[in-house]
């Protein structure tokens, strides 16, 4: 097997960008792009670090983010599974992107840019749910913001369909990986409760 190993002979296989997809790159929220972010309740953060990269889905009742002005985002870091790996490489590496969803819709828009970690408690306190705070909050400055392509959800039929019939539970998938060591079956009884308690 043979790997493209050089830009140009990358390009020679594609020809080049249409017109459309290098004119809808913003620099800043235009009202159109604020307001599609803005009714986005899901997002896939990636960070890259030291240690390589990581995709992070990120989801909330409500807005995803929260626009401080055209040019910068927020998003609350709620409770998770602490092993902190996007925090982790935005403290070393700023770099992140962004790809915002919206169901029923086919396109996504994709946000790159710096990203910076505070836990500063007026920022905290805008995201309050049911009198919970963020323990942080990762503040995005926009470097370019973009519509992606919508073949791809298209292709997967995202929003039309449910595979979900036959899949492992993350508790039998714990007690594979562990080789028995990790119950999967007490994993799975107890996350419902255990969701429910500490979803903010």
């Amino acid at each position: 097997m043979e790997f493209i190993e050089d830009i140009p002979a990358l390009e020679a296989l594609y020809g080049t960008p249409g017109q459309a997809s290098l004119r809808k790159v913003a620099d800043h929220l235009t009202p159109l792009y604020a307001k599609w972010i803005a009714a986005s309740r899901f997002v896939v953060l990636t960070t890259v670090g030291p240690d390589g990269t990581d995709g992070s889905p990120r989801g909330d009742d409500g807005p995803v983010v929260l626009q401080l002005d055209p040019k910068t985002l927020a998003l609350p870091d709620w409770r998770g599974n602490q092993r902190l790996d996007s925090l982790r490489n935005i403290v070393a590496d700023g770099r992140v992107s962004l790809m915002f969803m919206v169901p029923g819709s086919n396109m996504v828009v994709r946000v790159n840019g710096e990203a910076k970690l505070t836990a500063d408690e007026g920022l905290r306190q805008r995201f309050e749910q049911k009198g919970r705070h963020p323990a942080t909050v990762i503040v995005i400055q926009i470097g370019e913001v973009y519509t992606q392509c919508a073949r791809a959800l298209i292709r997967a039929g995202l929003w039309s369909r449910n595979d979900a019939g036959d899949l492992p539970t993350p508790g039998e998938i714990l007690e594979e990986v562990s080789q028995g060591e990790e119950g999967g079956t007490s994993y799975d009884a107890a996350w419902p409760e255990r969701a429910a308690r500490t979803m903010w």
